[in-house]
């Protein structure tokens, strides 16, 4: 099957009644539409884009030269929010995006849905340049920044299934409740309170959801569940009603001071802005800027109402356990069981294609998490698999940075964690480029450089050694209910949670 394929699970062709649910944002969306290839391949990437996608029109390429004032690579959301914020704060720029393939086309359109809050990178890394009051500063933007999204959301009409219902970190092992009790603590230091993250027994836990086997969780009312294909797309519309001009089939070949260059053209621009997360690696001297690392997900038919009734998630309050391979899963808009994790995947020399999007081993661990986690969901038919490559810096770390010298912005590294993150990112940018007093400006990831990786083949054989660690060590924990000691070997490579 290729990567992202939309295929029905021959084991299970039972198909359950579908419900109406006045949330689901795919209603009205009319009867069938003949697909060009490049629509077919687009919506074959994820659930959101098979949905987002229906009588997709590409926008124009970028054919010949054009002069703006500030040209943006990249149409996922960092390069989205930060066009967006720049016709916030100046509505006389000129602003220019090119995109290699279609707005949303890459994690911004594949990836979980969850509008969360949680600093994107390692406390210990900016601790070593800021001190703490920084980072408790960088915790409430986040916290602060969902509320942002979701007034954009309601301002520019987009909808996108948002739900700002919460979110819960489960356990299912001692071990994991344990990491669940110090993640509060971790918290606690960083500012954030009993109104803003606590524990909860499995039984206030059922009230919300029933999930199989969990001992404990933690809440935060700090997340909102979203389509983030439809976020992407609606976002991208936003932008061209404020006059945002962006060109779809249009890959950069360069990105240098004052252009943009394409197969076709260039942009020429005082201000360029980098804004390609995973795919920077494919730009000369940026390989081992980044590992672009597949995550992987599935989504389920939609569920009917009796299942729905055993299940619960009424509020629809993203879920994500505590594992070290962790899953995370939402109920979609239109009342699916969209889960993913529980393994990454990673190739020789950072290479980013579409028939790595399907790992078979990763799919069958997610599909058989969602069996044991939801028993009332265990016949539902499997209609979605998929993948998508986000960027994980080697301290696992974002970073914001503007040279007035030479024009030249850029953002990323999110690890996974880019919704927030990429919002953050794209209204610091907005504020560095116009020269605007914002107290984003100050926070750690603005000027912060990670290191770059190792070579080839230490970065394969790191990659593989630590998934491996982490499989054992989850192993290790669910047939014994101690604490893995081996995860100890890894721990420092790994990113914090």
């Amino acid at each position: 099957m290729r990567g992202g394929a939309v295929s029905g699970d021959a084991r299970k062709p039972r198909s359950l009644p579908r419900r109406r649910n006045d949330c689901d944002p795919r209603r009205g969306r009319g009867g069938p539409v003949a697909l060009s290839s490049d629509a077919q391949r687009y919506r074959e990437r994820s659930l959101w884009l098979d949905g987002a996608l229906a009588g997709f029109a590409p926008r124009a390429r970028l054919d010949g030269d054009r002069e703006v004032d500030v040209a943006i690579a990249g149409a996922g959301f960092t390069g989205l929010w930060t066009a967006y914020a720049l016709t916030l704060l100046d509505p006389g720029l000129r602003v220019a995006i090119v995109e290699a393939e279609t707005a949303g086309y890459g994690a911004s359109g594949r990836n979980g849905g969850f509008v969360s809050a949680g600093i994107a990178g390692e406390v210990r890394v900016y601790l070593r340049k800021h001190p703490h009051e920084a980072i408790v500063r960088a915790e409430r933007a986040m916290v602060d920044g969902i509320d942002w999204i979701g007034d954009a959301v309601a301002r520019e009409g987009i909808y996108c299934g948002w739900v700002k219902g919460g979110a819960y970190r489960i356990a299912t092992s001692p071990p994991q409740l344990a990491r669940l009790r110090a993640g509060i603590e971790g918290r606690r230091a960083r500012g954030l309170d009993e109104a803003d993250v606590r524990f909860v027994t499995p039984g206030e836990i059922e009230q919300e959801v029933r999930v199989e086997g969990v001992l404990g969780a933690i809440y935060t009312p700090h997340c909102a569940r979203i389509d983030p294909a439809r976020l992407a797309r609606g976002l991208a519309e936003a932008c061209e009603r404020r006059g945002v001009t962006i060109f779809e089939r249009s890959p950069a070949t360069a990105i240098e001071p004052g252009r943009i260059v394409c197969l076709d053209g260039e942009l020429r621009a005082a201000v360029v802005v980098r804004a390609t997360e995973a795919f920077t690696t494919r730009f000369r001297g940026e390989e081992r800027s980044y590992l672009p690392l597949t995550s992987h997900m599935l989504a389920t038919e939609p569920l009917p109402d009796e299942t729905w009734e055993e299940i619960g998630w009424k509020g629809c309050a993203p879920i994500a356990d505590q594992r070290y391979q962790f899953a995370y899963m939402q109920r979609t808009p239109d009342d699916r069981i969209a889960i993913g994790g529980r393994g990454l995947g990673y190739q020789l020399g950072g290479a980013i294609r579409e028939r790595d999007e399907s790992r078979p081993r990763i799919q069958q661990r997610i599909e058989a998490t969602l069996r044991t986690l939801f028993p009332a969901a265990a016949g539902a038919r499997i209609t979605h698999r998929w993948g998508g490559f986000f960027a994980a810096p080697r301290d696992w770390s974002m970073s914001v940075s503007f040279d007035p010298a030479t024009g030249v912005a850029r953002a990323g590294g999110y690890s996974g964690h880019g919704v927030v993150a990429s919002s953050l990112a794209g209204r610091t940018l907005a504020a560095l480029i116009t020269g605007t007093e914002s107290e984003l400006t100050s926070l750690p990831w603005v000027g912060h450089a990670s290191r770059r990786w190792e070579p080839e083949p230490l970065r394969l054989l790191g990659t593989r050694a630590i998934a491996a660690v982490a499989s054992s060590a989850d192993a290790v924990e669910d047939r014994t209910g101690r604490p893995a000691r081996r995860i100890a070997l890894v721990r420092r490579w790994m990113p914090g949670r």
